[in-house]
């Protein structure tokens, strides 16, 4: 039973790991403070499934990095996700923007519920009439039965 507890206490802990190091860490906890946040929504360009923030890719490191600089720069948030999308695209944002040129991006899962709406409509529609089982005649006979069974 121990064991079952600290396997569980040792992966919630786990689940709030991060991967930057303390040499990483800027002095300013307000501007470490928006690096996190920054960082917490930047592709990591290896792993491409986590933030950099919790990457421990070389390249992840790289971009936490550079993040920092921008900040302690004088860069805004904006301008620091602004540059790293003009040097890597927009891939690197985990959370694309929305414009024109993801309108399908973002559009495509309305568009499956909808065409999913009209195929569902559509079947039923075309689905036969299921006929009454029992006309009157068997109806009667069917209910006859049933009285003298709850009189047996």
């Amino acid at each position: 039973m121990r064991f079952v507890l600290a396997l569980v206490a040792a992966l919630l802990v786990s689940g709030s790991v991060f991967a930057v190091q303390p040499d990483e860490v800027l002095k300013d906890p307000a501007l470490e403070k928006r690096a996190r946040e920054i960082s917490s929504g930047l592709r990591c360009l290896v792993c491409q499934n986590q933030s950099i923030d919790d990457s421990d890719a070389q390249l992840a490191k790289d971009l936490r990095l550079l993040v920092r600089e921008r900040l302690a720069a004088g860069d805004t948030d904006g301008q620091v996700r602004d540059f790293l999308v003009q040097r890597y695209g927009e891939f690197v944002l985990l959370k694309p923007t929305f414009g024109t040129h993801t309108l399908l991006l973002w559009l495509t899962p309305a568009l499956v519920l909808v065409l999913g709406g009209i195929g569902a409509y559509a079947a039923m529609r075309r689905r036969p009439r299921l006929a009454p089982a029992l006309d009157a005649e068997e109806q009667k006979a069917l209910d006859d039965l049933l009285k003298r069974d709850r009189n047996a």
